[in-house]
């Protein structure tokens, strides 16, 4: 790709952002009832800031929100959104520290060596210049320069392990310190117990204090079981629908209608009143409910929750096993009350085997369908592909801002639209796999994007790019070093432009949040007010840490490949670490807390990017014809696994438990609190199932 088609993909990306930041201040300032973002743009005495008379500054863009965004401390951040947006935002600083070291070594040694690899280059006429004269493959084989590109790899990998193993420190402490500021919270003190064995003459409830009552006699509190309320849970789903359809009709956002016929789809029967009519059938429902509510009380499921008195009491029964035998009483810390998954406690194993199996399937069928649109997106990378392929385009295609738009911008755009609904259908496999709870369904979404990253957007689009494009390819190992030396290089552009239209305009949308904001706009043109109660979004950990990592593999595979992707990348983590501090505050609102436990997956990526850039020097030294810088890069990858296995036994034990030392101190200082009495009441009904509780549909609606 000529430089003057990328500089085409970021002039139209720079044109983009400026246009939705503009668009983003201006909302900013209007008044509340733009419902995008008023949930949390109130004062403390829930008025809007907003008022709603007419003022022309509105209208006038302002960059204020940059800075209120920056403002607050990592303190603050801690205090009040939690350890899981801390450490979402600990990602972008750790990556802004990498890539602002990379820029400064790419740009100012190794992009100059690049270029002036084979001869000495004047910088004339840049734009008709291609990627290939600033990237390695433009070096000399055999030349000495290359010892440049050896030394800027090791000096890398150190900084950037270094940078880890501060933020896995940091991040550690700040984990430590959320344990001992944070009121106590029902997980911590709450485990999940399954396997419960069938005794003869006992309910499980029952067995189940008898045993904790018995080894446990100390510190068990008290215990919720299991029940079985599949069928209930449709009901509280037709009621909730009902309901909401009864408060339109009566609101009169539906239809002025106020009677229909009672009979098959309303074409049949006597005429009845509207409102009575669906008041009857819900109250049917209620009945039905309350009737299926008693007779679940005795639908027992082999598991529960089990509350201890202190913290340490509850990570003593997660820790050690509880039973002779290994498959009886088992337990694992429960998750936030909130965050509980109730659909899969009923299931039996089978049932979770073959769901992981199918899950399994579905994966790896998605990864190989896949593979269709990456060759696509090459082809139109590739303007002599596309003359093969639409021969009477052959006219347009030459054109030159046709060729420049075309090769620079849309194969970027067109494989982003691709990937859009590839998290949804992640989420969807991970719910079907048995997890109890909704942050282990995004933790295993998220590994599943990570790897489908990896494969479709790096590899697939790596190999299929290039002529040495072969299935088997890794099924010859030893080829692997080579074949990646030889492919990714030639991939530079795409994933320049990609960097700037995924990332940059991806950012920029997600401050504007587009999707919902012309929801919204519709819906109040149309005068159709969404009956739903406007319910603030969630973070979307699992969606984001996937691409910011990723660009991050991208970064430090092209470090010393190809330096000039290096200042787009930082561009991108500087202005995610400004937007995402604004979504979090004042957009999203974390429905769980999770400890920080993402970012376990935010250091294996990274030591997993450090090493394929190492296989890939090994590889290029060797077709570069300087087997001893090869042979020296060997080690660099065996030394970096090693640092990564003392991270994860430095570390990773207390991302996975609490030290005792912590939990004993906690539960010291609690002894001195007066309202400990209070939780203790509040924490025995805590893991209640809510399809079990009273019905919440009986609601007085005045007509």
């Amino acid at each position: 790709m000529l430089l003057s088609a990328l500089l085409t993909s970021v002039g139209i990306n720079l044109g983009l952002c400026f246009l939705f930041f503009t668009l983003y201040s201006i909302l900013r300032k209007q008044p509340s009832n733009v419902t995008v973002y008023g949930p949390r743009l109130v004062k403390k005495d829930g008025k809007s800031q907003q008022s709603n008379e007419f003022n022309l500054e509105r209208l006038l863009p302002t960059a204020g929100w940059v800075k209120r965004a920056l403002e607050p401390t990592n303190d603050e951040i801690l205090s009040n959104l939690g350890l899981d947006a801390l450490v979402f935002i600990r990602v972008f600083v750790f990556s802004i520290r990498v890539f602002s070291f990379a820029s400064v070594v790419g740009i100012f040694i190794l992009l100059p060596v690049n270029y002036m690899g084979t001869e000495f280059e004047e910088f004339f006429d840049l734009p008709k210049k291609s990627m290939d004269n600033f990237s390695i493959s433009n070096v000399n084989d055999g030349s000495n320069k290359l010892w440049i590109h050896f030394c800027a790899i090791y000096i890398f990998t150190a900084v950037v392990c270094s940078l880890l193993y501060y933020e896995h420190k940091y991040i550690l402490t700040k984990r430590i310190a959320h344990l001992y500021s944070s009121k106590p919270q029902p997980q911590e003190f709450t485990v999940l117990v399954s396997g419960v064995p069938l005794v003869s003459g006992n309910s499980i409830s029952e067995t189940v204090e008898n045993f904790f009552r018995e080894y446990h006699s100390s510190s068990y509190l008290s215990h919720i079981v299991v029940h079985r309320t599949d069928k209930l849970k449709v009901l509280m789903n037709d009621a909730e629908k009902l309901y909401k359809k009864l408060t339109r009709v009566k609101s009169g956002s539906i239809s002025r209608q106020k009677s229909r016929r009672g009979g098959f789809l309303g074409m049949f029967g006597n005429n009845v009143d509207v409102v009575d009519h669906y008041q009857k059938k819900l109250d049917k429902l209620e009945d039905d409910m309350r009737l299926k509510q008693s007779l679940l009380a005795g639908e027992e499921v082999p598991a529960a929750f089990v509350s201890f008195r202190t913290r340490h009491g509850a990570a003593i029964a997660t820790n050690i096993q509880q039973g002779i035998d290994p498959t009886q009483w088992l337990t694992e810390a429960a998750p936030e009350p909130e965050d509980v998954h109730w659909p899969f406690f009923t299931a039996s194993f089978v049932r979770r085997w073959i769901s992981n199996v199918v899950v399994l399937v579905a994966f790896v069928a998605l990864l190989i369908l896949y593979i269709v649109p990456v060759v696509l997106v090459q082809g139109l990378a590739n303007l002599h592909q596309l003359e093969t392929w639409f021969p009477f385009l052959k006219g347009i295609l030459n054109m030159k801002i046709v060729s420049q738009v075309i090769t620079g911008y849309l194969p970027s755009l067109i494989f982003q639209l691709f990937l859009l609904i590839v998290p949804p259908i992640m989420l969807l496999l991970s719910s079907m796999q048995g997890f109890i709870s909704h942050s282990q369904i995004e933790k295993s979404a998220c590994i599943k994007l990570l790897i489908f990253t990896v494969w479709n957007s790096f590899f697939a689009n790596v190999l299929s790019g290039s002529a040495l494009y072969r299935v088997n390819v890794f099924l010859e190992p030893k080829t692997i070093p080579r074949v990646l030396a030889a492919a990714v290089p030639a991939q530079a552009s795409f994933f320049v432009s990609y960097v700037v239209t995924s990332g940059w305009t991806g950012l920029s949308s997600e401050i504007l949040r587009l999707v919902p904001l012309l929801w919204s706009f519709i819906t109040k043109l149309f005068g159709k007010e969404d009956d739903k109660e406007f319910e603030v979004p969630s973070t979307p950990f699992c969606q984001e840490i996937p691409r910011i990592l990723f660009f991050g593999l991208l970064g430090i595979t092209y470090f010393f490949l190809s330096p000039l992707i290096l200042p787009f990348l930082l561009v991108y983590y500087c202005l995610g670490y400004i937007i995402y501090r604004n979504q979090l505050l004042n957009v999203y609102a974390a429905k769980y807390e999770t400890g920080g436990k993402f970012w376990p997956i935010v250091h294996s990526y990274t030591i997993f990017s450090l090493v394929l850039m190492h296989i890939i020097a090994v590889g290029l030294f060797g077709l570069k014809e300087l087997p001893v810088a090869s042979s020296l890069t060997i080690p660099l990858p065996v030394l970096t696994v090693l640092f990564s296995i003392y991270c994860q036994r430095r570390f990773l034990p207390n991302f996975k438990s609490y030290p005792t030392q912590c939990l004993v101190n906690k539960d010291k200082a609690d002894e001195r609190e007066q309202n400990m009495s209070e939780f203790y009441s509040e924490l025995v009904v805590a893991y209640r199932d809510p399809a079990l509780s009273a019905s919440q549909d009986s609601r007085d609606i005045s007509p």
